[in-house]
């Protein structure tokens, strides 16, 4: 989430709990924190906790992270793109000289 939208979370929960008082030194502590999280599912779950309890929420309780990269399955993407350029008469050989190591090393 970018500054604007982690203002307006912290604006949000000020109008929900009228006795929340949103101070420089807790913009300083919590802007940092919001700004790694998703906005969309942090309003979610605002909401929902809002609606089950009368006090405000602390961070961790509205905390909600986008999901991480998964690096290993854009690397075997990459592999894949790269494998589609090789001819198929290098794969076969490549497969025949494979078949042949396993025998030798099975014996």
């Amino acid at each position: 989430m970018n500054a604007n939208q982690a203002f307006d979370v912290l604006d949000t929960i000020a109008e929900l709990y009228p006795k929340y008082v949103i101070t420089k030194r807790k913009v300083d502590i919590l802007l940092p924190q919001l700004k790694q999280m998703d906005y969309t599912n942090v309003l979610k779950k605002l909401s929902a906790y809002a609606a089950a309890h009368p006090y405000p929420p602390t961070l961790a309780e509205i905390a909600a992270y986008p999901p991480a990269t998964n690096i290993y399955l854009e690397q075997m993407r990459q592999w894949k793109k790269e494998s589609a350029l090789v001819p198929e008469e290098t794969k076969r050989q490549f497969k025949q000289q494979l078949d042949t190591l396993l025998k030798a090393m099975s014996q």
